[in-house]
């Protein structure tokens, strides 16, 4: 195997450890602005592509191991691309990769791209 075949190779269990949920059905943004209202809502847009999205997220989860105040959403924006784009539109937020959406009151509160993801709060 080739060192870029290596590189941007997606491991099996790269996300293991972190309490995500798949995003995967258009429906689901629905259910995330309705239980915005009970609970903190966050949408990891991830690109399986890109060795920045990767590094991010990696990064991100050691840094958030505490999930219990929120529902974190990953989105794997390579094979959902529709979805990507219903969020974009829906939530009125634009298009970046990687990307991290934080939904509370049926309303965004926080947006950030790149390494500004790591640098979010949450409460």
């Amino acid at each position: 195997m080739s060192f870029f075949s290596k590189l941007f190779e997606k491991q099996e269990d790269e996300f293991s450890d972190f309490n995500w949920i798949p995003l995967l059905e258009m429906n689901q943004l629905n259910e995330i602005v309705i239980n915005s209202d009970k609970k903190t809502q966050a949408i990891f847009k991830h690109s399986t592509r890109c060795a920045v999205s990767r590094g991010v997220i990696k990064e991100f989860e050691k840094l958030n191991e505490n999930t219990e105040n929120i529902d974190f959403y990953f989105l794997d924006l390579i094979a959902f691309r529709n979805i990507s784009n219903a969020i974009a539109q829906n939530f009125s937020v634009a298009h970046q990769s990687p990307q991290l959406i934080v939904i509370k009151n049926k309303k965004v509160i926080a947006n950030a791209s790149h390494y500004a993801i790591i640098d979010l709060k949450f409460k």
